[in-house]
């Protein structure tokens, strides 16, 4: 897939809700394919750390990658943070990653995980 691909699935992520924080596209390396971030907001993890969670995004990934003979592929996982909450997608063989604002009612969370789902197969 292309780069100015993945810059779309993010574009048209962000656009969602309002809540959205940070939508990224990540390889199987924990490479930043692109993003795009809510104009406004103050990252909540240094340059760094996020290399770091997204090194982590990227080897949880294929450990979850052994169990899809058995259970299927995995479409999202939703992580509840005490200060974010991320919601991830599998997109072959990388991941859309997406940071929401932590007060958002659960139902808007499925709600965004719902949208987000036919943006995702469709680049799949």
């Amino acid at each position: 897939m292309a780069k100015k691909e993945y810059g779309q699935i993010c574009d048209y992520i962000i656009k969602i809700s309002p809540y959205i924080r940070f939508v990224g596209v990540i390889d199987k390396n924990g490479k930043l394919l692109a993003y795009n971030r809510r104009e406004g907001l103050k990252p909540l993890l240094d340059t760094k750390n996020t290399s770091y969670q997204f090194s982590h995004i990227a080897i949880k990934s294929e450990l979850e990658s052994y169990f899809d003979e058995q259970l299927g592929e995995t479409e999202f996982a939703w992580e509840e943070r005490k200060k974010v909450q991320t919601i991830s997608f599998a997109l072959d063989r990388t991941r859309v990653w997406v940071s929401i604002d932590k007060k958002v009612v659960r139902s808007e969370i499925l709600r965004i995980a719902d949208a987000c789902l036919p943006i995702v197969k469709r680049y799949s």
